[in-house]
């Protein structure tokens, strides 16, 4: 199941790079707390995805490595093939049990030492989280009064023939919210491996690791396909961009003009804006009042506000080509 997760997650990450490179200077609206905030790039956001990804697949390359073979005899001791062969043979059996299954050996019997099971939990609820946040991302952006991004394939209504439901990302989205409820389980039942065999907390972990190893499987699958056919709105994406007339630029009035003609009147115009002020005759006035020549177009244009957002879509391909 591990390995067919991780085939899916490599889809999804090539996806996810080939956006990224595709979309790297895209000036687009970033969100903080539902927001506009500041200008991004659509590239600086797949690549943000990308690295979730990339981090979910190596938290579970960890758990799916150290994962080990389990032969301790019926109370851990290994009593019995100290019996059937000597003390020395039979300290070599679980290594060569663990080398017929290709798992990792093990220090020692670990019936009660649960640690192997919640770290390959908590490896695969990295993954729903990771593909959670891009299934919400797009589910968001696919309302139909924002259309920055549409499923390939949406999803249809019986009785509503309008509609395109983001129906894969529904079913991420889903797969997110179930998976650490069931690692919980996991931790619970590690937390009650009493004795040398556990009464009822072993037989508890079973079924809750079954599940959570479907779920990961349906949403790494779902989600790859998801990302394969992501569509990109570029009008829509620049209609959201210039729904503010020049706020979500804000920060950097308050950076640049500040020096220039204080902080309470920048902060006035920018007040004055949210109004329903024209941000651009409210800040032009207090410059000229001063003899000031302020190239006003370079400063309210978001596509000039965008930080290190190609650096780290570069440094994130890197990654990814390496």
């Amino acid at each position: 199941a591990g390995e067919q997760i991780d085939l899916d997650l490599r889809a999804t990450a090539r996806s996810l790079a080939a956006l990224a490179r595709a979309h790297r200077d895209v000036p687009a609206a970033a969100r903080t707390l539902t927001q506009h905030a500041v200008p991004t790039t659509l590239g600086a956001r797949f690549a943000s995805w990308l690295r979730g990804v990339r981090a979910a697949r190596a938290d579970l390359a960890a758990a799916l490595a150290a994962l080990p073979a389990q032969l301790g005899g019926a109370g851990g001791t290994l009593a019995s093939a100290v019996v059937l062969s000597d003390p020395a043979t039979a300290r070599e059996l679980p290594a060569a049990f663990a080398a017929q299954l290709a798992l990792a050996a093990p220090a020692a019997p670990w019936h009660v030492e649960r640690r192997p099971v919640t770290r390959l939990g908590d490896a695969l609820v990295a993954v729903t989280d990771a593909l959670g946040v891009i299934a919400a991302d797009v589910a968001t952006a696919s309302r139909t009064e924002i259309g920055e991004l549409s499923e390939g394939v949406g999803g249809g209504s019986s009785a509503m023939p309008q509609k395109r439901n983001p129906a894969a990302s529904v079913l991420v989205r889903s797969a997110a919210l179930r998976a650490p409820q069931l690692a919980a389980t996991l931790h619970l039942a590690a937390a009650g491996a009493v004795d040398e065999r556990p009464d009822g907390a072993w037989h508890a972990e079973w079924p809750a690791l079954r599940e959570l190893l479907r779920v990961a499987l349906g949403a790494a699958r779902t989600a790859a396909a998801l990302t394969a056919g992501l569509v990109v709105d570029l009008d829509a994406v620049a209609r959201t961009l210039a729904l503010s007339d020049g706020l979500i630029v804000a920060e950097r009035l308050s950076a640049e003009l500040a020096p220039l003609i204080g902080a309470d009147t920048v902060a006035a115009a920018i007040a004055g804006a949210t109004t329903g002020g024209d941000l651009r005759t409210l800040l032009e006035a207090p410059l000229a009042a001063r003899g000031l020549r302020v190239d006003l177009d370079d400063l309210l244009d978001p596509a000039r506000y965008l930080g290190l957002a190609a650096a780290f879509v570069d440094e994130t391909l890197a990654e990814e080509d390496a």
